[in-house]
């Protein structure tokens, strides 16, 4: 069982896409990151109502509205991603039971119960690394890694679906289209 739901990296993937070669938001919907990923739209919808409260994408208006990042890629981190989609989850929760052991007879000795526990403390570590090494990447650096290892074409291959998507649906070819709405502030 993983630590973060699915929405969380379907939530990092869209935000990839919508950051394009040179840094700058792109627009898309979530109907739209949902088809170009292959994911569900309903629940993509829900983890889209979690970052734009947590304002790291904005939703714009129209029959082309979408979605847009909420600041710059490089002000992104996946902190701040984790914590918006799946709040702020522990690794550990120490249970204590270090002064549960059958030797004791029911009347645990201090030394054994006296400050931290080891194990959560070492846990404690763990949580803090973990999270920090989140908090060091963000968004644009994943883009450019991304990038790097991506054939040239691939970002303007992006562009060029979601274009296509947004026109249509700005012409009223796009049928199943469903409008993008406002998420209370």
């Amino acid at each position: 069982m993983s630590l973060y739901s699915a929405g969380v990296e379907y939530g990092i993937h869209c935000l990839l896409y919508l950051v394009d070669e040179r840094g700058d938001s792109r627009e898309a919907s979530v109907r739209d990151l949902a088809e170009l990923q292959g994911v569900p739209q309903e629940y993509l919808a829900k983890v889209f109502t979690k970052l734009a409260k947590a304002r790291l994408v904005v939703a714009t208006e129209g029959v082309r509205g979408g979605f847009k990042l909420g600041r710059p890629a490089d002000e992104i981190t996946l902190l701040d991603i984790v914590t918006a989609i799946d709040g702020r989850k522990l690794i550990f929760d120490c249970r204590d039971i270090r002064g549960r052991c059958a030797v004791f007879d029911g009347c645990a000795p201090e030394w054994a119960t006296e400050g931290i526990c080891g194990i959560n403390a070492a846990m404690l570590t763990a949580q803090k690394r973990m999270e920090e090494a989140l908090d060091q990447q963000t968004i644009l650096d994943l883009a450019r890694r991304t990038g790097r290892k991506a054939p040239p074409e691939f970002s303007g291959q992006i562009s060029g679906w979601l274009s296509e998507r947004k026109e249509s649906r700005a012409a009223g070819t796009d049928s199943q289209h469903i409008a993008v709405t406002r998420v209370d502030e």
